[in-house]
């Protein structure tokens, strides 16, 4: 990230070489004219990256939502008291502050004269796929919202909501339209810091955005799923932990991973993993313990602080070294979360699936601890045990993969969240504080009903009410 970082600082740096460059030195560099659509996109995506891998209780909650992890001190947050606390807001400002530096990346590569047609088909379907990973986020925590009419600053500021339905299957076309517009034999973005200029790699990216989306809706719109589902694995999925879309943080303060700033910068010790995911992992004895959890109890003593209770931050498991280094990687989809999607395909049938949802599932759980750095030996053992192996692992096939999915997904809570809510496994506790229900989504931010009244009261009697058990269109389990 140091040399994109360092191409985006010179993009603004005026050289004295002809009397068209001395002519700029009455510009103000801090003030461009136009900023270049490589450093919008960096901007956007650092944001998208930065809000989805918070973990502060101003911001990101979706750790504690999937109940991977809970709180010590300050328990609001693990007793759902979510939209007094303004959650939804700040996560609402923080991805639509991303899109919209995306939405202006994809017009200035638009209205640049300087790039070749190949090339800036390549840059803007590079811009559109992370567009539709972020909308699809906040469809998948609001419902509906802002879309048609979103992102146009001062000219719009009472936006209308769109139907979420119809933002989903929006999104399906976006993400095969710019599968279908990449010029292969071109270049992308001068500062591609996800895979390094590779437009192969982009296009497993969008197949597997594509495929994401299409299996979120195998409950309500089945043929609507199939169709794009199938179409998204003849053009390639990801295949290996290489392909993931993944950040590379750095070891320093500047630009390191947001966990860095949450857990060590601020001196706090406000976390804990949670007994719900550390119960579940001790009854299977997951090797993955030895990464997601600290021995600070002894070793192999895992302890899992109370979900929504106050807890003594020395009485139990803290997270995981790793998590608490300034480069961990960021996250956002993976080779183990498309292969549990796979094997979800393999069971619902009437997808082209090559393998059976057994293999699937399999290649999810390996993929996971291939990951996180785990032994040959430490997989084929936990593979074999009765309560892991597919054939004997207890409950139905949505139990099944629901338990490793959401294992999985571990420091992706929103996604953690998404396998509970879809899977309706495995099974999360009530908050011991309160009893109250685990959220469905999101309400809507305050401010909406503040600056945008009527389409945000519109938005709410369309989905039957803001509420956080309201549950998104597709969540009818």
């Amino acid at each position: 990230m140091k040399k994109i970082i360092f191409i985006l600082t010179s993009a603004l740096v005026i050289s004295a070489c002809s009397d068209d460059d001395y002519a700029r030195l009455n510009e103000d560099p801090k003030n461009p004219i136009s900023v270049p659509g490589s450093f919008l996109f960096t901007s956007g995506v650092k944001s998208l990256f930065d809000q989805m891998g918070s973990t502060s209780v101003n911001n990101n909650i979706f750790r504690l939502v999937a109940q991977q992890w809970t709180e010590t001190q300050y328990v609001t947050e693990t007793n759902y008291d979510i939209k007094n606390r303004s959650i939804p807001s700040a996560h609402w400002n923080n991805i639509y502050t991303a899109l919209y530096d995306l939405q202006q990346a994809r017009i200035s590569v638009q209205e640049d004269p300087d790039l070749l047609d190949g090339v800036k088909a390549n840059q803007s379907s590079i811009i559109t796929i992370v567009e539709v990973y972020a909308w699809q986020q906040m469809v998948d925590t609001f419902g509906d919202i802002p879309y048609t009419e979103a992102l146009q600053g001062t000219e719009n500021t009472v936006a209308a909501y769109d139907d979420a339905a119809t933002i989903y299957e929006d999104l399906l076309t976006r993400i095969t339209e710019a599968y279908n517009n990449f010029s292969t034999g071109s270049e992308g973005l001068d500062s591609d810091f996800i895979y390094d200029g590779d437009i192969s790699q982009w296009q497993k990216l969008a197949a597997s955005i594509k495929f994401k989306l299409a299996m979120r809706l195998s409950d309500v719109n089945p043929s609507l799923s199939q169709q794009h589902a199938n179409e998204a694995i003849g053009w390639g999925l990801i295949t290996s932990n290489s392909d993931n879309f993944t950040l590379p943080y750095e070891p320093n303060n500047t630009n390191a991973h947001p966990l860095y700033a949450d857990l060590v910068l601020s001196g706090r010790q406000d976390f804990v993993p949670a007994d719900t995911f550390v119960d579940y992992l001790n009854n299977l004895e997951d090797p993955r313990r030895s990464v997601f959890l600290d021995d600070n109890l002894g070793e192999n003593t895992y302890i899992g602080g109370v979900y929504g209770a106050l807890n003594n931050y020395a009485n139990f498991t803290h997270i995981g070294e790793v998590f608490y280094e300034p480069d961990l990687s960021g996250n956002l989809l993976d080779f183990a979360e498309i292969s549990f999607l796979l094997a979800e395909a393999a069971e619902r049938g009437g997808y082209n699936v090559g393998a059976s949802a057994e293999e699937y599932y399999t290649q999810g759980i390996t993929a996971s601890m291939e990951y996180w750095g785990l032994s040959s030996a430490e997989i084929d053992a936990y593979l074999m045990r009765p309560e892991v192996d597919y054939a004997t692992a207890p409950g139905t096939w949505q139990e099944k993969i629901g338990m490793q999915f959401w294992i999985a997904m571990y420091n992706r809570g929103f996604e953690a969240w998404n396998v509970w809510r879809k899977f309706s496994s495995p099974e999360l506790r009530l908050p011991a504080a309160t009893g109250n229900p685990i959220p469905l989504r999101f309400t809507y931010p305050n401010r909406e009903y503040t600056l945008n009244e009527a389409n945000v009261a519109a938005a709410a009697s369309a989905i039957g009410g803001d509420e956080q058990q309201t549950p998104v269109f597709w969540d009818v389990n």
